[in-house]
């Protein structure tokens, strides 16, 4: 792919399609253990000054969606602060500078999301670090493919409502007395809570819920100015699917089912955040963008 995201290209061409190689990782997993490496804007996305002198705090920005949203918020003139797992700290380590090669401050909140307690001083640190918080960013995510119902054991599906759910609403609490007019909140969906896969039955009821949240936090948050929106990704190349995502035998095809026949690659679907994060979205709140790959979420 030509790195002048300017080019008229082919999109069904513009990345790699299926078939893959299998690759598993154990969780949460590495970008950079990827083949092919996920493409998050290192070298694609040019920013033009949408985001100049705003503050974000995105969760899971070491990889996947969230690293490509680091990136772009940065290169649009944000200072970014992330917060990721300690595992993931080489990942981490990457995006921060990164962020920092943009002339942007980068900061680095290493914790884990299921405890209350970190959610709570993962907003406060960010808001000294980076001297106020314009724009929240809830991206982190747990998912794992399971048969059967029957399968999926109380502790996996306890960790997934709290990283899905419980620690969106804690990070999301602790946000919103920081947050003045013209700021925004933007969560992370899925198709899955559209159109839910038959082996990702609790994933697919936190994305559900992400979606309704969002349109219903809406509501509430208009009324001091900020607004609230969602994005919901198709088929994504991340270490979300090499990690029990997806089964090794659904990695090999991944992606081949949506009309583009190829995963999106996470640079693809940056600039929706950076829309719903700037004044350039100032007149929209309360929605769900779809980013499938034409699949679609209605």
């Amino acid at each position: 792919m030509q790195n002048d995201r300017l080019t008229l290209q082919d999109p069904r061409q513009q990345y790699p399609q299926p078939p893959f190689p299998r690759q598993p990782q154990p969780v949460p997993g590495l970008a950079q253990q990827m083949d092919p490496q996920p493409d998050h804007g290192e070298q694609s996305y040019k920013g033009s000054g949408k985001l100049m002198g705003r503050k974000a705090l995105i969760t899971g920005g070491d990889s996947g969606i969230g690293r490509a949203v680091a990136i772009s918020f940065a290169r649009e003139g944000a200072d970014v602060a992330i917060s990721y797992l300690p595992s993931e700290e080489s990942d981490a380590k990457a995006v921060i500078e990164l962020i920092e090669q943009a002339g942007r401050k980068g900061i680095a909140l290493p914790g884990d999301i299921t405890d209350e307690q970190f959610c709570r001083q993962l907003v406060g640190n960010a808001v000294s670090a980076l001297n106020g918080l314009d724009i929240l960013v809830n991206n982190a995510g747990v998912q794992k493919s399971y048969p059967s119902i029957l399968d999926i054991p109380t502790e996996h599906f306890d960790r997934l409502m709290k990283t899905n759910l419980y620690a969106m609403f804690w990070i999301t609490q602790a946000a919103v007395p920081h947050l003045k007019p013209g700021a925004a909140i933007i969560n992370t969906t899925s198709i899955q809570g559209y159109k839910p896969s038959a082996t990702l039955v609790d994933y697919a009821m936190t994305k559900a819920a992400i979606a309704d949240f969002s349109k219903a936090l809406s509501k509430q948050l208009i009324e001091q100015g900020v607004r609230v929106n969602a994005v919901a990704p198709g088929p994504f190349w991340t270490p979300l699917q090499p990690t029990g995502g997806q089964t090794q035998d659904k990695i090999e095809k991944f992606g081949s089912e949506a009309p583009m026949g190829r995963p999106g690659q996470p640079v693809e679907i940056a600039p929706v955040y950076v829309l719903l994060a700037s004044q350039e979205g100032s007149y929209i709140t309360g929605e769900v963008y779809g980013v499938t790959g034409g699949t679609g979420i209605a």
